[in-house]
């Protein structure tokens, strides 16, 4: 795979590919029964050993 096969590439499908990429990781992070787990990753900081 040389520069230009990866550069093409790039041009063509990167923005696709990141785009279907970001929507997956919304749907991963914004689903209900993901709530609970983000909930308690966001008191870590607070919570004393």
């Amino acid at each position: 795979m040389t520069f230009q096969d990866v550069s093409h590439f790039a041009q063509t499908w990167g923005l696709v590919y990141l785009i279907i990429l970001f929507a997956g990781m919304l749907v991963y992070a914004l689903r209900p029964s993901a709530k609970k787990k983000f909930d308690e990753a966001a008191l870590i900081p607070f919570k004393e050993d």
